[in-house]
C-alpha cells in the first residue's frame, strides 16, 4: 500500500468554488480508484486543498492516473485557482490504521516531522511501544513515512471533536506519560510542522 498526498495551493477566496468542482467531478475519478480523504488547511497554510489517494502499489497508481486522464470530466476545471501543487508518496507504518471512510472529525491535525537521515525505523519503534495507549485518547487517522517528495518526513493525522478536545487530550496524554513518544527529546526529529485541517463534504473521512 502506498498513499499519495497532493497539496494545491490556491488563490484566497477560491477553495470553497474549487471544492465544489472538484466534489462534482470526483465520481468520474472513483470509477478507477477510490479517495481516501479531502481537506482544506483551516489553521497553519491557508488557502490549502489536501486530497489522499490510497494505492496497492506504485503499478496500480500509474494505471489509474493514465485511465482517469482519458476521461473527459478529469482533473476538475480548477486550474484558474491554483498558484502551486505538491505531490509526496508515504508508506503507511505498520501500526497505521486502513485509510477508509470514517467519521471521526471533524476536526484533523496533520503533524509533519522531519527526520534525521536514516531515523524512520527508530521512530516505527518508539511509536509501536506507545501507539496502544495513545489511540484510546483519540483515533489516529495515519502514520506514514515519506517514500517520494521530501525525504525522512514523518506524517501522523490525529482527528477531534473540537479544539477544546484536542487540549484536553494532549494535555492528558502528557500528564499520563502515554505520549509523546520521545522522538523530539531523543534528538531525530530535527523538524516540525503542524496544519489543523476540515473536511470537504464529500470526503471519505470526516
Amino acid at each position: 500500500m502506498i498513499i499519495e498526498v497532493r497539496t494545491y495551493q490556491l488563490r484566497p477566496t477560491t477553495v470553497a468554488e474549487a471544492e465544489k468542482r472538484f466534489g462534482a467531478a470526483l465520481p468520474i475519478r472513483e470509477k478507477h480508484s477510490r479517495l481516501g480523504a479531502f481537506w482544506h488547511s483551516e489553521i497553519g497554510p491557508l488557502n490549502q486543498i489536501i486530497h489522499v489517494w490510497p494505492y496497492e502499489s506504485f503499478e496500480h497508481r500509474d494505471a489509474v492516473r493514465a485511465a482517469a486522464a482519458k476521461e473527459e470530466a478529469w482533473p476538475p476545471p480548477i486550474r484558474e485557482f491554483i498558484v502551486s501543487m505538491q505531490s509526496e508518496i508515504f508508506v503507511p507504518a505498520p501500526f497505521s490504521p486502513k485509510l477508509e471512510p470514517m467519521d471521526v472529525g471533524p476536526i484533523f491535525e496533520i503533524r509533519s516531522y522531519t527526520l534525521a537521515p536514516g531515523a524512520i525505523p527508530n521512530m516505527i519503534e518508539r511509536w509501536s511501544a506507545k501507539i496502544d495507549e495513545r489511540v484510546k485518547l483519540s483515533p489516529l487517522v495515519g502514520a506514514w513515512y515519506s517514500e517520494f517528495g521530501a525525504l525522512n518526513k514523518w506524517v501522523h493525522i490525529w482527528a477531534y471533536r473540537d479544539a477544546a478536545e484536542r487540549q484536553r487530550i494532549r494535555a492528558d496524554a502528557v500528564a499520563r506519560g502515554l505520549w509523546p513518544p520521545g522522538g523530539a527529546a531523543s534528538g531525530i526529529v530535527i523538524k516540525q510542522e503542524n496544519t489543523v485541517v476540515m473536511p470537504s463534504s464529500f470526503s471519505p473521512i470526516r
